[in-house]
Order: structure tokens, then sequence, then C-alpha cells
């Protein structure tokens, strides 16, 4: 098995071996560390001695044995309650006894992850650490903070779980309705790393995309009437169908006005546009849905100059409303760019630059710079796209953005 097949399979089954070993040892913690130290080993031996018939059941036999030996030593630290400790341990249920939500592990764990003593930032950033294969740096992005600000974020989750007593277990209906909002958000950074990533060499990683659309299908089929869902599914599969045409044949990125159309998926947008229609059609519009509606104004264009702007910015105005943040605030510059000219969008751009975490960020320069191009002024937009470039861990990005820079060095310089 190569390299690459062999981190897909672990990834695919990191999920499901830590819920299993989660729910039978009730702790989060130490089921995770000891699912890192089985897949640790897996990756050393499984190259050389074969993937086994059943990686799973090795995978959490592995991790298992890690659990036990880790509170056997704690135990015998602590000798009053190693017969406790060893008795709890197999007292508990066997691997296969409690059920998962619709037979998905993957989907259980993340409501497990939304536990009820958490923060939502700290779960959501629990939940992407641990079952959305994400690295911390890429969380950290996500969230717009420094890295070492996510990581304490994490490990105060953890210990938070473990000093609640609250068990770690399998949400009941109840409990999957409060944390619903937060599974979807978690569910849709990890779809939104898999179309863009922002680190690495690679534009995309469809496996994360392709995993956060299972997951939500999963989830539509357990709540086949719940707008939001229907709206993020459709947000997903609305945005994945331009996945082919994103990259050429180096994976140099391709914007969005520069792609090739006939390549987009259009089974995908067909299913998208009904989902949306649905859960329009009930009445509540949410951000998924507004988001899924702005996306499918896009595909619905046969090009580029076709775009209804100003539905699209309409749209944004009530983004802005009920899902005020800075990403939602730079994309809508961008609309009210298209509509009202350049400078309009880069006034707009001028109140972003007084929050911290997205001045920090390469967007805010990048559209600047398109901004500027967009009103002839290629001194500053040259300028804004280095900086920008100078800003992004994705190497695409950077390829891209230093290659508009220099295209616009070179028509100043030939005129």
């Amino acid at each position: 098995m190569s390299e690459v097949n062999l981190q897909s399979l672990l990834r695919e089954l990191t999920p499901r071996v830590l819920g299993l070993v989660a729910r039978r040892f009730r702790d989060f913690a130490a089921a995770e560390d000891a699912v890192q130290e089985a897949l640790m080993a897996a990756a050393a031996q499984w190259p050389n001695d074969g993937v086994p018939n059943n990686p799973r059941a090795w995978l959490t036999q592995v991790a298992m044995r890690r659990v036990v030996d880790y509170l056997r030593s704690d135990a015998a630290r602590r000798r009053r309650e190693s017969e406790t400790a060893l008795d709890t341990v197999w007292a508990a249920p066997p691997p296969g006894a409690e059920a998962s939500l619709d037979g998905d592990e993957t989907l259980t764990l993340f409501f497990m992850c939304c536990h009820p003593s958490l923060s939502t930032a700290s779960a959501i950033a629990l939940a992407l650490r641990a079952l959305g294969g994400l690295t911390t740096a890429e969380i950290a992005r996500a969230f717009l903070v420094p890295e070492a600000t996510l990581a304490q974020r994490i490990s105060r989750a953890k210990a938070n779980i473990k000093s609640s007593g609250e068990p770690f277990r399998i949400p009941s209906t109840e409990d999957r309705a409060q944390r619903l909002r937060t599974v979807l958000h978690v569910l849709y950074l990890i779809f939104s790393e898999g179309y863009a990533s922002g680190s690495g060499p690679r534009l995309q990683r469809p496996e994360l995309s392709r995993e956060a659309i299972r997951l939500t299908r999963s989830l539509h089929a357990l709540l086949p009437g719940d707008s939001e869902v229907e709206g993020l599914l459709a947000l997903m599969l609305l945005t994945d169908a331009r996945r082919r045409a994103r990259c050429g044949p180096n994976d140099e990125l391709i914007p969005l006005d520069k792609q090739d159309r006939s390549l987009w998926d259009q089974a995908d947008i067909a299913e998208g546009t009904a989902l949306l229609e649905r859960a329009l059609s009930r009445g509540a519009v949410g951000a998924y849905q507004l988001q899924a509606a702005i996306a499918a104004l896009h595909d619905e264009a046969a090009r580029a100059e076709n775009t209804d702007w100003q539905q699209i910015l309409r749209l944004y105005e009530l983004l802005v409303r009920i899902s005020d943040n800075p990403v939602v605030r730079l994309n809508h510059a961008i609309a009210a760019a298209m509509v009202h000219g350049p400078s309009r969008g880069l006034a707009l751009l001028g109140t972003l630059d007084e929050d911290a975490h997205l001045a920090q960020h390469y967007r805010l320069d990048a559209v600047r710079a398109h901004l500027f191009e967009m009103i002839g002024d290629r001194t500053a937009a040259v300028m804004h796209f280095r900086v920008a470039a100078d800003k992004t861990s994705s190497v695409p990005e950077r390829e891209y953005l230093i290659g508009q820079a220099a295209r616009l060095s070179a028509v100043a310089s030939g005129e």
C-alpha cells in the first residue's frame, strides 16, 4: 500500500476507533492519546508487515491496550484507586454494545465532542482536532487566532471534559438538538479546509471535503426536516461542484471568473439547488441557506459576466445581519465593489482594518489588490498582492498572488 493510501485509510479509521475507545473508557483525553499511539504503530508496522485483514479491530485492540496500560500505571501511583480503576474498565460495555447515530461512528463522535462542559468555540476546536483530520495550525487559521492560543483551548477542553463529571457518551435526542449548531459549524469548517486548503503544497484536500459531505448527508438522513442541515448540504454541493475547475494541471489556482464552467458538476448543482429550494420553502432562512443561495447564483451564470451581483449583494446584506463576522463582511465588500464600483469596496475594506485577526489574513490584502487593479492603481495593487503572498501558507495561493504582482509589474514597465 502506498503512503498516500495508508494515510487515507488511517484518517478514515481514526474517528471510528476513537469512538469505540472513548465510549468504553469514558475518558476522551486518554482515548485520544491511545489512538494516536496506535496510529503511529500502524504507520511503522503496516508498510512492512502488510495491512491486517481487519485494520479497525487491530487499531482498536492496540489503543485499548494502551489505555489499560495507562490506567494500570496511574493506579500503581495511586494504589487506593487501582482496583476501582481496573474494575471500571472491564465493567464497561463491549465495543459494539452501544449504538452509534444512524450507524455512523464519525458523526456520533462529532456530537460527543460537543460536550455540555465546553464552550461552542472549544467544542468546535476539539472536534476538528480529534476527528476532522486538521492540525492545530489549520484550525487556528480557520478561527483567525494564534496557533498557541488554539492549542491551549484544545487542552482546556479535554481537561474540562474530564473534570466535569459528565459522562462522555452518545448524547440523547434532546442533547443532540442542543449540540446541532456546533456540529454543523464543525462540518462547515472541515469542508472549507478541503475545498480551499489554508496551507501546504495542495490547493485542495478533496478527501476532507468529501468526508464533510458524506457526514452531512448522514446528518440529513437523521434529520430530514431540518432546514439548516439541508442548507449546509446544499451549500457544500453547490460549492464542491466547481472543484474540478478550480485548479490547472499543475495544481495552480484558477479564480472563479477564469474557470472553465463546462467542468462544473451539473449533477451536484441540480441536487444542491433542489435541497436549497426545499429548505427555503419551510420559511426559516439561516446563514447556510443564504450562503447556498449565493453559491447557486454563481453556478447559474453561464459566464462570469452574467453573474447576478445585484442579487448576491442583497443576500450578503442579509447575511451580515444574521451572521456578522469579518469574513462575511469581506465578501460583502467584494459584492458591493462588483455592483457599485471598486471605490465602494475599498471603503468597506477600510472598516475591516480594525479587526486584528483579519488584518493578518492574506485575503484582506488580496481583495484590496484586486480592487486597486480595477480602479487602475497598479502600484498599490502590486504592493498588496506581494503583502498577501507573504501572509499565506498555501503554496498555490502564494504562487498565484506573486504571479499577479509580476503581471502588473510587467504591464507597468512596458508602458
